[in-house]
């Protein structure tokens, strides 16, 4: 019997230091509707802690989840600072009309460089912003060569093979759209 693949992403979920910040971040600038807001009080790790939970949707169903705790020892001790790299990211799928308006927006609310910077990977166009948060959020455009059957296929056909060759300590690169 084949396993089944989880169905999509529910949420994803980080704790905020100012959830109306973040509200008119996700909401206001990148576009994504408050879809729910969760306001609670669970016994959680041997004490009841009390917190709002707020889910912005995306297109599929799925969400950006974050939280805010209404005890400051709790926001400290499930809210540690982002870490500073850009490796530590999420990043979401936009058509090239949604990253032109949200660039738009971005530069509007005075948003510069260093806290947004844009990537061409050949495979897809990436701009780059921090949240108000410190999170880094990557809106990525895949070019239409990149997605097209064929080119997907190999590549989920090679990818076991390119990862064993990067292991072993061939680190040529294999991306043939720069």
């Amino acid at each position: 019997m084949t396993a089944r693949l989880p169905s999509r992403l529910h949420h994803t979920a980080y704790v905020s230091k100012d959830l109306e910040k973040t509200r008119a971040f996700y909401e206001e600038i990148i576009g994504l509707p408050l879809v729910a807001t969760w306001c609670e009080a669970d016994e959680l790790f041997g004490e009841v802690r009390t917190y709002c939970h707020c889910f912005f949707g995306l297109e599929d169903g799925s969400a950006l989840a974050f939280f805010q705790f209404a005890n400051e020892r709790d926001q400290a001790l499930f809210g540690p600072p982002m870490p500073p790299s850009p490796f530590h990211h999420i990043a979401l799928a936009v058509d090239a009309e949604t990253q032109s308006a949200i660039e738009a927006r971005l530069e509007k609310a005075g948003y510069r460089a260093p806290d947004t910077y844009v990537l061409e990977h050949g495979y897809c166009r990436s701009v780059y912003v921090k949240d108000p948060n410190g999170m880094i959020v990557e809106l990525t455009h895949d070019s239409p060569s990149a997605v097209v059957p064929a080119v997907e296929q190999a590549r989920r056909a090679n990818a076991h093979r390119e990862l064993a060759r990067w292991l072993a300590g061939d680190h040529t690169s294999n991306n043939t759209y720069r």
